[in-house]
């Protein structure tokens, strides 16, 4: 790469860590300190939880409005939003100013992934595209590391941590506004043809990422649960194997190469094997230490590389709406990570840790049906593509032109491009 793509790629991975690792991700990580401050009650924070879900999802929304348009005041706006709601955490006297701010922070990931995935776009060679989309998905990782660091460093003073956070964010945002130059020969417009043909291209990914979120939330949500509750780790240990789950989910972005040269769908299937196992061993072997951890960094792995392989699959469908198809496959998969959360706690509550992951594995396995069904080929004049003949596509194969087929009346009920 070029320094100016490395560079785009740099801020962007940080950026990515910021807004997903550092400030959506980190809430549960902080959680049991900040009820013992504050009282806040676990129906509360529930709450706070889903609120926040659905505030990322009205953010993504806005990306997929968007598109490719005005990703510089998308970026600054994510920037505003997650650090307005990190420091209005810190700043939080009662449990009221720190749920509306909890709530408002996680609009900074909802507009990041969209904005990141056109600037990374424009920026970068079409034949490196790519894996730069991948390393900069895998932001999360080191994310979620550097608040497990800070973690272990500084609680039980959380209201430091989010301080912190947010001056990180802030400066990360200057980086990456710094960087993009806004120029490139990746276009930088998107189709704003949203209609029946497209989301119909979509409906697979869509399907799929619900059910891959839904099973995911078992660890985002009770993962530190059902390790205390095993018994083998104390409190700072459960933030530890939280610090292996992001080494694991940085880990993408030194497989990133060997992924981008798989289809969206191979990679969606490999990643979604991951997790159905990882998942299902931190429920069953739980009280087995080191099945735990190796789960945990597993974990952290396939779920990085499956949200990468949204974004692929989401370009292999439309690459001039990336951005739009990225934002409504990452709502989908946060719908289905609220949805999935507010069941599996009635489970845990009822049935235990141990029925409710292996449910969760489940669901993760029934996310590989949507991309093994056989798929329709969506008609180019339905669904743009803009790269030129012979151009590579996002998952690494090399984009050929074929004459129009003549349309069947039989067709499966996904489409896909």
């Amino acid at each position: 790469m070029s320094v100016s793509e490395t560079s785009v790629v740099v801020a962007g991975v940080g950026f990515i860590a910021a807004t997903y690792g550092l400030v959506r991700l980190a809430y549960g990580l902080f959680l049991p300190d900040v009820q013992a401050d504050l009282g806040l009650s676990a129906s509360l924070a529930g709450m706070v939880s889903s609120g926040s879900s659905l505030v990322y999802c009205g953010a993504a929304l806005v990306g997929l409005l968007l598109g490719g348009r005005g990703v510089r005041r998308q970026v600054t706006a994510a920037a505003v939003s997650a650090v307005v709601g990190v420091w209005g955490m810190a700043a939080a006297g009662d449990v009221v100013w720190f749920a509306v701010s909890a709530i408002v922070g996680s609009a900074g990931a909802g507009l990041a992934s969209p904005a990141l995935v056109t600037i990374v776009g424009r920026s970068v060679a079409v034949g490196r595209v790519g894996r730069a989309q991948s390393v900069v998905n895998a932001g999360t990782g080191p994310g979620v590391v550097g608040a497990g660091v800070l973690a272990l460093v500084v609680l039980p003073e959380w209201r430091t941590a989010w301080w912190v956070v947010g001056a990180v964010t802030a400066v990360i945002a200057v980086a990456l506004l710094a960087a993009d130059r806004g120029t490139g020969s990746a276009p930088t417009t998107v189709s704003t043809r949203m209609d029946s043909a497209w989301l119909r291209a979509h409906a697979a990914p869509a399907v799929a990422a619900v059910l891959m979120g839904a099973g995911s939330s078992a660890v985002w949500t009770y993962g530190r649960g059902v390790l205390v509750d095993a018994g083998v780790v104390g409190e700072r240990g459960s933030v530890g194997a939280w610090v292996l789950l992001g080494v694991g989910a940085t880990t993408v972005i030194a497989t990133s190469g060997a992924m981008s040269r798989l289809a969206p769908r191979s990679a969606w299937i490999v990643t979604c094997g991951v997790l159905v196992v990882s998942i299902a061993a931190l429920g069953v072997g739980r009280e087995q230490i080191v099945t735990a951890l190796v789960a945990c960094a597993c974990f952290g792995w396939g779920f990085t590389a499956a949200t990468s392989a949204l974004i692929a699959w989401s370009a292999r469908i439309d690459r001039a709406g990336a951005a739009q198809g990225t934002a409504l496959l990452f709502v989908s998969l946060v719908l289905g990570q609220a949805v999935g959360s507010a069941a599996l706690g009635g489970m845990v509550g009822s049935m235990g840790y141990a029925a409710a992951f292996v449910l969760a594995a489940g669901l993760c396995a029934a996310a590989v049906v949507p991309a093994v069904l056989r798929q329709r080929a969506v008609p180019r004049d339905d669904v743009r593509s803009d790269s030129p003949r012979g151009a590579v596509r996002c998952d690494g194969a090399r984009e050929r032109r074929t004459p129009p087929r003549r349309r069947r009346t039989r067709t499966s009920a996904f489409g896909f491009g």
